[in-house]
């Protein structure tokens, strides 16, 4: 019976997780992992001691860390500078268009892309307009250049988080590992977009300057949350575990004299956490009925120890259920194969460029695309698949060429 209700529980968790929402109910994808992760616990699939200790409070606590400090930037008026000092200096569009791959790649490289996603998009949307330009290849920039630039990085997205949590794989070797193919799918990128739209980036028009809107900024602030992501950086390459050092950074961010702790606790994505919370409880209860550790072994040498044959089971998985979800589903398989340091980082290569393959793919895309729909521009989901889909298919067949 715990394996029949843990096998209903979990698929029933997962549609919800693919579709985004329960058809006719206000229940999304925090929400069923959360009722998933409860359900679990009342059906008497997991103990509830056994539940709290499946949910990994390194990757949780990390995730928070790292979101608290790209709220200080936030708020201190960092980004809004940024933008001004590209609206004032960029003169055609091709260098606005990597520009903003460019900025939104790196950012998303230091701190999480999801966040950088609900920074940046709507002060790209407020650049294309006042230079006058369809803001649609812009800001799909944004979504696509935040899962590749995320892809280089323990910190770069949760998926990465999660692999970071499970392969011990340390900060420095990870990046070394993987900012090749971040570099290579930035470059793609630009490429691409310019491609589809040579109108916009092939022309010889020029942007005409607009005149600096006045912006609210904190200098001291902007100065403190500089020098506290710089040295978050520095901890992480000198090898200081990426959840101390990232609650060690948020902790030295909240001590303000000047920014209550509820502006910066307001813009953290409680229901990104819930959600991670939630999922981590639905996969451990599935793996203690039904999955005992010779089935995994099993499943996992089904061919899974080629990394072509691994990376194509993560992109398609990925764009099912999602990235983090599909990496949660493989780790137990990952963990059993005679090479698992380099499986993880084809894990956390192809999840991540294989959210660009849909606007559904990745939480990033579904960001970009809801700021964009609430300004009144529409982001239409074949319009963006002429970028994503020969991104994805690029970069992760560079990717396993190049791991």
């Amino acid at each position: 019976m715990h394996q029949l209700l843990a096998a209903l529980i979990f698929a029933a968790t997962y549609l919800v997780m693919a579709a985004g929402r329960v058809p006719a109910w206000q229940v999304e994808r925090a929400g069923a992992a959360f009722i998933g992760a409860v359900l679990m616990v009342l059906t008497g699939v997991l103990p509830l001691h056994e539940a709290f200790a499946a949910i990994d409070l390194g990757t949780i606590l990390l995730l928070l860390g790292m979101m608290v400090v790209a709220a200080s930037l936030a708020a201190s008026g960092f980004f809004a500078l940024a933008t001004e000092a590209v609206v004032a200096r960029v003169r055609h569009p091709l260098a606005l268009l990597a520009t903003i791959v460019v900025a939104t790649g790196l950012l998303s490289a230091l701190l999480v892309n999801d966040t950088i996603c609900v920074v940046l998009a709507p002060l790209v949307l407020t650049i294309a307009r006042r230079f006058q330009r369809d803001p649609v290849p812009y800001l799909i920039a944004v979504a696509v250049a935040s899962n590749v630039g995320g892809e280089a990085t323990l910190t770069g997205n949760p998926q990465n988080m999660i692999v970071g949590a499970a392969s011990a794989i340390p900060y420095r070797a990870f990046a070394a590992s993987l900012t090749p193919p971040a570099l290579f799918g930035a470059a793609l990128a630009i490429v691409l977009i310019a491609a589809i739209w040579p109108g916009e980036f092939l022309s010889a028009s020029r942007l005409e300057p607009v005149p600096a809107e006045p912006q609210h900024l904190d200098r001291g602030l902007v100065i403190k949350g500089l020098v506290v992501a710089a040295a978050l950086l520095a901890a992480l390459f000198a090898g200081v575990p990426p959840p101390e050092a990232a609650l060690a950074a948020a902790a030295a961010t909240i001590a303000s004299r000047r920014l209550p702790t509820g502006a910066l606790l307001d813009k953290v994505d409680w229901q990104l956490l819930v959600m991670f919370s939630g999922l981590f409880v639905v996969v451990h209860g599935l793996q203690a009925t039904l999955l005992t550790p010779n089935t995994i072994a099993a499943i996992g040498h089904l061919a899974l120890d080629r990394m072509p044959v691994l990376g194509l089971a993560t992109a398609v998985l990925s764009n099912i259920v999602s990235n983090v979800p599909a990496v949660l589903v493989l780790k137990p398989f990952v963990a059993a194969l005679p090479d698992p340091a380099r499986a993880w980082r084809v894990v956390a290569m192809a999840s991540t460029f294989a959210g660009n393959f849909t606007i559904l793919g990745s939480v990033a895309n579904l960001i970009v695309v809801q700021q964009a729909r609430n300004d009144g521009v529409e982001i239409g989901f074949w319009t963006y698949l002429r970028v994503g889909a020969p991104l994805t298919v690029a970069t992760i067949v560079f990717g396993l060429l190049w791991l």
